[in-house]
């Protein structure tokens, strides 16, 4: 399979996933979650949709293991929306990039400006 048609059907992916969780989901475990990125396989056989979600660490497990719950009726709509034979597989993660960047712009803020050192 093509690579560059994976990555289209990974982006198509992002916007129904982030569709269909904002309007159809209505499992209470999910909270404010966004998808970040989805890498399909060349294959299409798997997805591997990144979350970023806001709140407490249980608050985050608990969103994930919604969207586990959700994942078959997710895959389904995906598939039919787009119109692909078979639906890839859905896999959720978290996507910890964003708190990494932010945990490491606290460090950067946090570091003596040039005139706060003593010689």
């Amino acid at each position: 399979m093509n690579q560059s048609r994976a990555e289209r059907v990974g982006q198509l992916m992002q916007r129904e996933l982030g569709e269909m969780l904002l309007t159809e989901v209505k499992d209470p475990r999910i909270g404010f979650v966004s998808i970040t990125r989805v890498e399909v396989t060349r294959d299409l056989s798997q997805a591997r949709a990144f979350v970023s979600v806001l709140g407490s660490r249980e608050q985050k497990e608990a969103s994930l293991a919604g969207l586990k719950s959700a994942a078959s009726f997710l895959r389904g709509e995906v598939g039919r929306r787009l119109g692909l034979r078979q639906a890839p597989e859905l896999l959720f993660r978290e996507d910890v990039g964003i708190a990494e960047s932010m945990h490491i712009q606290d460090l950067i803020r946090s570091l003596p400006k040039d005139g706060d050192h003593e010689p």
